[in-house]
């Protein structure tokens, strides 16, 4: 019989745990509440177990040295980030589903549908984000709604379009409170004849044709203040796009609205999130329209009419789809804003330690914001730089061997991330959520802690949308960091693979440790890094299904698969034809299409579309307004691979 030793025992109770943890996930159901809290409880009983292990047995001794002050420093940001982590664990414990409610109330208006006012909110973007909107918000299969487009632009050729249109165009003299302003001072106008319910929507953002008669089904409950649906993207975020997982991993935003807000709905925590909502006037009314204490409206507004007793529900249907942040720097900017609107909320009226009429659920959803902005961001960037302060200070911030770092790091890691990622399907992937968090990590940290100690004064910044993305660009102010302590890193595995005598303390085995920290972060860091290189983009339709239809040369038909449209061009599969030559071209359930040949190879062309008006009009109507989501729902871990792998191939289809 073979003797193990420490780390082999330790290695066998890491198996054993993840056979465990994989074999309830195979039998449990990820829809019941019972079995989701049950997973959900194991893994913080895991994560109490490693705080108290960590608390207990790895801090160094209370000398008075840096090795204690760092110690103790970055033990308070790993306890704070494990409180996030609990309380995301409880949050999670539980989700609600309403689309069988909304089958259920229907049409309960009956014969008298109520009166909506549809809002196109925009300041900037370009008239080919905006248009696609527009047409999508005219073309919902609802009775009785009216469109309006408020430009905070006050731009000629949006009030000549949206009067091309038979949308009602407003604009106002000057862009106080930014977005909650041009909302607030469109819902003034109407006050003196009201409707019943206001549709927000974001310039980039199409309605599908069912979104209002899905989501007014959840107002038959007279206290629904407020109907908030998922955000769905049918173009890349800049992870999918400058990794190469465009056909493999959901965006970023998946677990947010596809997993976290269904459970907050069923906690009574469900929040506004801006864009896709519909609110009914009469609660809005009352707490005077849009609150504009917060650069995040949204969340505040959840908050606000919380505090007079009306509810925020969820449907997580897909009704409705727009752009993705296109660039990195939006991507950030979108993200540190969000953070600053919840340390705005924080320090204000509604906070979770001012004197207001919130519920404690309430206040509890504000803290657990709190936690996730302020503290595991920093965390993320204080677990990158603790190997180097062994290698380069010969400061021992965590004294563990490796047999206790298996036993109690590595269970709890190998439960919770096999749990995660059993209830939200794949979509908190190592590596690939901790790259999507860390690219952001610096200005969100500064935003967080920034807005915590002075909330007030900062400018709403808008999330750029369209422009020319056709160029590769190495955005090298936001990888530098990341490259610095990326060679820092690499020179340190150096030191402490043939230089001992660098390192003057005796970690013991607890080295091996460092050097494994070391590894993990060098392979974060690069994969951060390629995130930085953004790859050029032409507009796509993430996971659009190839569709069969036919070429039409003369009145000679040839049956192609399309396996890429967009609102310029169609990328055919089947038939070669000649660059310049003119087509037709036949989709069923879209109809046909005057083109142009613009690129052909062995078996394949592309063809540009001549457009008119109406063809452009219906075109994006039957990209952007049918029932099903866009995006990746989760992850496809063959694909990952292959992604990678196969790279040259997979950015050429």
């Amino acid at each position: 019989m073979i003797a193990l030793g420490p780390v082999g025992h330790a290695l066998v109770m890491l198996v054993a745990t993840l056979v465990v943890v994989m074999a309830l996930a195979a039998v449990l159901d990820r829809t019941r509440n019972a079995h989701r809290a049950l997973l959900l409880t194991l893994s913080s009983i895991l994560g109490l177990r490693y705080l108290y292990w960590r608390a207990t047995e790895t801090l160094p001794p209370a000398d008075g040295s840096i090795d204690m002050v760092a110690g103790l420093v970055f033990f308070v940001l790993e306890a704070t980030a494990m409180a996030s982590a609990l309380s995301a664990n409880l949050m999670l414990s539980r989700v609600c589903e309403r689309s069988s409610e909304a089958d259920t109330h229907a049409n309960w208006w009956g014969d008298k549908p109520p009166r909506v006012a549809v809002m196109i909110a925009t300041y900037n973007e370009d008239l080919d984000v905006l248009e696609r909107t527009v047409y999508g918000a005219m073309a919902i299969d609802y009775p009785n709604y009216a469109v309006y487009l408020l430009d905070d632009g006050r731009r000629e050729n949006v009030r000549a379009f949206a009067e091309e249109q038979g949308v009602i165009y407003v604009t106002r003299p000057d862009n106080a409170h930014a977005k909650a302003g041009n909302i607030n001072h469109a819902l003034g106008l109407l006050a003196d004849d009201p409707p019943d319910f206001v549709t927000i929507l974001d310039a980039d953002f199409v309605a599908h044709d069912d979104f209002l008669q899905r989501s007014l089904a959840l107002f038959h409950a007279p206290d629904v203040a407020l109907v908030q649906t998922p955000q769905h993207f049918f173009n890349p975020d800049p992870i999918q796009q400058n990794l190469g997982l465009i056909y493999a991993y959901p965006d970023e935003q998946r677990f947010f609205f596809n997993h976290l807000q269904p459970a907050r709905d069923a906690w009574g925590l469900a929040i506004c999130c801006g864009t896709s909502s519909v609110a009914r006037w009469r609660p809005l009314e009352e707490i005077g329209f849009f609150p504009t204490d917060s650069v995040t409206e949204d969340f505040l507004l959840t908050l606000a009419l919380s505090e007079r007793g009306w509810r925020t529900v969820y449907l997580d249907e897909p009704l409705s789809e727009g752009l993705a942040p296109e660039g990195l720097k939006e991507y950030i900017t979108q993200r540190a804003r969000w953070c600053l609107g919840l340390m705005q909320i924080a320090r204000g009226r509604y906070g979770p330690l001012s004197a207001n009429r919130l519920g404690l659920l309430q206040r509890w959803s504000v803290i657990d914001s709190v936690l996730y902005w302020a503290g595991t961001y920093p965390f993320r960037l204080a677990a990158l730089c603790v190997p180097l302060l062994y290698w380069y200070g010969n400061i021992l911030v965590v004294d563990a061997g490796v047999a206790d770092v298996i036993a109690y790091f590595g269970v709890y890691f190998v439960w919770a991330l096999t749990t995660i990622n059993f209830l939200t399907r794949g979509t908190q992937l190592p590596f690939l959520a901790e790259v999507s968090a860390l690219v952001s990590a610096i200005p969100i940290a500064l935003s967080a802690w920034g807005g915590l100690v002075n909330p007030e004064g900062r400018a709403f910044k808008v999330t750029a949308k369209g422009g020319d993305r056709s160029k590769r660009v190495v955005q090298w102010t936001m990888m530098r960091p990341f490259l610095v302590l990326f060679c820092l890193s690499l020179g340190g595995l150096a030191l402490g693979l043939v230089a001992d005598s660098f390192a003057h303390h005796d970690a013991g085995d607890g080295k091996a440790v460092v050097l494994f920290w070391t590894l993990w972060n060098l392979v974060l860091l690069g994969l951060t890094m390629q995130v930085c290189i953004e790859r050029p983009r032409r507009e796509i339709h993430v996971a659009d299904p190839p569709r069969k239809g036919r070429v039409l040369f003369g009145e000679i038909p040839i049956p192609v698969w399309a396996s890429e449209i967009t609102s310029t061009d169609a990328h055919l599969r089947g038939f070669s034809g000649d660059v310049g030559e003119t087509v037709v071209f036949d989709l069923p359930g879209f109809g046909r299409f005057d083109g142009l040949c613009s690129e052909s190879g062995d078996g394949w062309m592309r063809i540009a579309f001549l457009h008119t008006p109406e063809s452009r009009r219906r075109l994006l109507l039957q990209l952007h307004t049918s029932r099903d989501a866009p995006g990746l729902t989760e992850a496809d871990p063959v694909s990952i691979v292959a992604e990678v792998v196969f790279d040259d191939i997979t950015q050429g289809r």
